[in-house]
């Protein structure tokens, strides 16, 4: 007698993925003779005859690697992962596929989600310095660029600042490092100059300046205070920047009474200074003073992501929604 389970045929999908897995067989040898082009097209009909199977794709996107055709290798590799999120050689493969294209952000994404799923992989590790190592290069690389353009159209300050960017990426470029050496003496003399030239109030500001990079914000309102106080008029440009930045130190130190009071200040001058208004915005909420708070970020809104900047603008856009809330809670008793 014939055995019930034998009477009906195999599922469909259980058929696919018999021949898929005769196919992928051809295929592997093919792989491993290095014949690319016939392993992709066995992988090729397993897929055709069952696209679940992680392996498949992940054969085929070594298989294209093979060839140097990344983009499809990155595709594959992407549909592995897919299918199966804790197949660790699928973020492999997508991530070697994606250093090849200089896709450096996105090898060192995969590399962070392969990670996820198996935090001491070595393969993944190592590889994640070395994209890490190539991302600081090329960044610094940019950075250098931008000195050299800045040091050719003679801004030696410009240059001194990307070379000092660039430092901070790359530690351990000799040849980065002399050319730093050689621009900050250069930018060094000419700020001697420069600051020899500035009045007293003007040379208050900067000394101020010093202080507040040092984060020395009490040295700092002493000496934008004396600058403001010494200023030829209220409307002096070099006045208005002390007190913006006075503004900024006083909300460092949660005065903020003494930063609203001198973002009006700048902003009687200045009505549309978007550094005033967002620095405003924030102590008012510091202070509850919600309905203010809400007006100055709706105008820096109203500005457009162009005019504000887009960290500013997404800043108001998040402080908008909270202010609002907290103002109909008001209207409503319930704040």
């Amino acid at each position: 007698a014939v055995h019930p389970s034998r009477s009906h045929p195999l599922p469909l999908h259980n058929m696919g993925k018999t021949e898929g897995d005769a196919h992928k067989a051809k295929g592997n040898g093919f792989f491993k003779a290095k014949d690319y082009p016939q392993a992709i097209e066995w992988y090729t009909k397993a897929i055709e005859e069952y696209d679940q199977d992680h392996t498949y794709f992940s054969n085929r996107s070594a298989s294209y690697a093979g060839l140097g055709q990344w983009e499809q290798a990155r595709e594959d590799g992407t549909s592995c992962i897919k299918i199966k999120k804790d197949f660790i050689k699928g973020y492999f493969r997508k991530a070697t596929a994606q250093e090849a294209l200089n896709e450096l952000k996105g090898a060192g994404d995969t590399i962070i989600q392969g990670l996820a799923v198996e935090p001491r992989n070595k393969d993944l590790l190592a590889m994640k310095t070395r994209i890490d190592g190539l991302v600081r290069r090329e960044k610094s690389a940019l950075l250098q660029e931008k000195a050299s353009a800045c040091e050719a159209s003679g801004d030696i300050a410009g240059a001194f600042k990307a070379l000092e960017a660039a430092r901070a990426v790359e530690s351990e470029n000799p040849s980065l490092q002399a050319k730093f050496e050689q621009v900050k003496a250069q930018y060094e003399a000419a700020e001697k100059a420069r600051r020899s030239g500035l009045s007293q109030f003007e040379r208050k500001k900067e000394a101020g300046d010093d202080k507040y990079k040092s984060g020395m914000f009490e040295e700092a309102i002493a000496l934008y205070t004396q600058c403001i106080d010494s200023a030829p008029d209220r409307g002096d440009p070099t006045a208005i920047k002390a007190l913006s930045n006075r503004s900024a130190c006083y909300k460092q130190i949660s005065n903020f009474d003494g930063t609203i009071e001198d973002c009006t200040s700048v902003l009687e001058f200045e009505p549309d200074n978007v550094k005033a208004l967002v620095r405003r915005a924030q102590a008012f909420e510091a202070v509850e003073r919600y309905k203010l708070a809400l007006q100055d970020v709706k105008y820096v809104i109203s500005m457009g992501i162009n005019v504000a900047g887009m960290q500013n603008y997404k800043l108001c856009n998040q402080m908008q929604g909270r202010l609002s809330r907290v103002v109909e809670q008001q209207k409503a008793g319930n704040y």
